[in-house]
């Protein structure tokens, strides 16, 4: 693994752990043209996986999760990430798979980011 996507790696887990109070487990990140694509797992806190055995808790877990990351990045874009890639940071698409605490993030740069 590069230092750079070390460094996104950190730099996800810890804006992740600040929004939920926990950061994900293990991190996966390939960059692609302009695009950073992370596979976070273990994702969710205890509390979180209660509320999600339900049906109704499951739906608010995940509009939950998808929801407030995309906010934070549109109202704060991360200006230490778009440091580190030298671009700016123009899309985030995100969305969770709760039941298997997958997520899948895709980061959209202006420009194309280089290793």
């Amino acid at each position: 693994m590069s230092k750079k996507i070390h460094e996104f790696n950190d730099m996800i887990r810890k804006l992740r752990k600040d929004l939920f109070g926990k950061g994900p487990e293990r991190i996966q990140t390939v960059f692609v043209n302009n695009m950073a694509i992370s596979t976070l797992h273990g994702n969710l806190t205890p509390t979180e996986k209660f509320i999600a055995s339900t049906a109704e808790g499951l739906k608010t877990i995940h509009a939950a999760r998808t929801n407030m990351i995309q906010e934070l990045y549109a109202k704060e874009p991360p200006t230490a990430l778009e440091e580190l890639m030298g671009t700016k940071l123009v899309h985030l698409f995100t969305d969770i798979k709760i039941e298997e605490d997958i997520a899948i993030s895709v980061f959209m740069f202006e420009d194309t980011i280089s290793e």
